[in-house]
């Protein structure tokens, strides 16, 4: 029987590892073993998804704390730290990479998807910059419910396999429970990963890696005249679609730097991310984003600087000619504005009701949220309350309640309405049509620092557990967790999230 070895432990094969990314150029990466923590113990296990990966749920209930901690390696990793570079906050480093992140491997999961398994937190790295490469147990929950609740909320994402407390502190600006959390990804390449080689001259790195991304990502790119522009253009087109789902449901990333930045298109490092209460486009929760370069409503235009700064990197893959290259890639980045604009006008359209398209709809749209910013309305409670309105007059006054003044959005309820006839639904379809994109459960910020509080303080995870059982389902009305679906009252209100590190 194969198996798994080390600190004289053995278990059966757990991962049926294909390691592609390792078989990369050396200088792509740091092989790297987990450092060992000093008393694991396995907090979660997101059993669906590692069924989803094909493996072996019993054995992951067994062994699972010593695997997701790092004590023991499976057979047929190959753990590495990834090279990448960035900027961050708009200024350029040229090298940083997975400082406290080992990469074990991939797996082909029960769809025939290549999945990414990573270990977060599991110790330093040749990357580390003096850091400990350890995580703290708060900012591992964080991650945790978050990703999985973009899962459940159906956008592109990263994910959550399993969380380990590792029994030993971490040193912040005070001791704080260790833990380790393994994350799964489509793959965990960056724009800073093509700027890590861009930043060398390393042309030939950057061909390879955007090879290797055509091959893993874009397979359709192959067959373009120019398939690296191709590439890029895909890129592009994810991104903008990505950011427009991001609006919405009122995510704000919170560190849009180019490392954070995934080439897959999907939603990467939750660190001092957060959801919207009243809505507001200035919103900023990250404590170090102190200029609010990272604002909601600044999302787009950032997530066009970051690709901006990608097609830089690929310039000489574009055409030996560096005119033609910049004027190509130009031309590609121009076109991101139109795309995300027609993914954001798709969705919010379909947020208050509407599968048609008039010339009238961007206005109806911006009226409301404009009334919604005046009056302090809850982003995620006005959308799921104006679809109970969609099907039932009587819904109209707990809707009215959401605005500080509620007769103020009567007169945009007139001019919806009136819209409406003009669309070919049902008012039950509507109503269920609205209800399917606006959800009734976020992971509000004061419930994450609840379930976070209770875990680090206390060691009690049942609000943690909660959270993700009501996250699961964000579109159902779950009426028992009625409380979840609340925005915070004023002592409740979290102005602030952290980063991990």
């Amino acid at each position: 029987m194969s198996q798994s070895i080390r600190n004289g432990a053995a278990t059966a094969a757990i991962f049926s590892f294909d390691n592609s990314y390792a078989r990369l150029p050396a200088h792509f990466f740091a092989r790297q073993r987990p450092s060992e923590a000093a008393a694991p113990l396995l907090l979660a296990l997101n059993e669906p998804l590692a069924l989803e990966l094909g493996l072996d749920v019993a054995a992951l209930q067994r062994d699972g704390a010593e695997i997701f901690s790092g004590n023991r390696v499976p057979e047929g990793a190959d753990p590495l730290a990834m090279a990448y570079a960035a900027h961050q906050f708009g200024g350029f480093v040229p090298q940083l990479g997975d400082g406290r992140a080992i990469l074990l491997g991939e797996v082909i999961d029960i769809n025939g998807r290549r999945r990414d398994i990573q270990l977060k937190g599991a110790g330093q790295t040749p990357f580390s910059r003096r850091g400990d490469g350890r995580a703290a147990l708060g900012p591992a929950l964080r991650e945790y419910v978050v990703s999985e609740a973009m899962h459940a909320l159906g956008l592109p994402t990263t994910r959550a396999l399993a969380l380990v407390s590792t029994g030993q502190p971490v040193y912040r600006e005070t001791a704080l429970p260790g833990a380790v959390f393994t994350r799964v990804a489509g793959s965990h390449i960056r724009v800073g990963t093509f700027q890590f080689f861009a930043a060398r001259g390393d042309v030939e790195g950057t061909r390879a890696l955007a090879d290797y991304v055509i091959e893993r990502h874009y397979p359709h790119a192959r067959d373009s005249i120019r398939p690296y522009l191709a590439l890029f253009e895909a890129i592009v087109e994810r991104q903008a679609a990505l950011i427009a789902c991001w609006l919405r449901v009122g995510f704000i990333h919170g560190v849009m730097n180019t490392d954070n930045m995934t080439v897959s298109g999907e939603t990467i490092d939750f660190g001092p991310c957060a959801f919207m209460d009243e809505y507001d486009p200035a919103t900023v929760f990250s404590s170090i984003d102190r200029q609010g370069r990272y604002a909601y409503a600044n999302q787009p235009a950032i997530g066009q600087w970051n690709l901006a700064r990608l097609g830089e990197t690929m310039l000489p893959l574009f055409d030996n000619d560096p005119d033609t290259a910049a004027q190509l890639a130009n031309d590609v980045i121009k076109g991101f504005g139109p795309r995300f604009q027609a993914h954001w006008l798709e969705g919010i359209r379909r947020k208050i009701g509407l599968i048609g398209e008039e010339d009238g709809d961007l206005d109806l749209i911006q009226a409301l949220l404009a009334l919604m910013q005046a009056e302090a309305a809850d982003f995620t409670l006005t959308f799921r309350r104006l679809a109970a309105v969609a099907e039932d007059d009587d819904a109209t006054a707990a809707f009215a309640a959401t605005f500080q003044n509620p007769d103020t959005v009567l007169p945009w309820l007139a001019r919806w309405r009136e819209r409406l006839t003009r669309d070919p639904q049902t008012a039950a379809q509507r109503a269920k049509s609205m209800r399917s994109v606006n959800p009734a459960f976020i992971p509000r910020n004061h419930r994450i620092e609840q379930a976070i509080v209770a875990a680090v303080e206390e060691g009690d995870l049942s609000l943690f557990h909660a959270l993700l059982d009501v996250l699961a389902k964000p579109y159902e009305d779950q009426p028992v967790f009625a409380a979840y679906a609340e925005p915070p009252k004023p002592a409740e209100r979290v102005l602030q999230t952290f980063c991990g590190t």
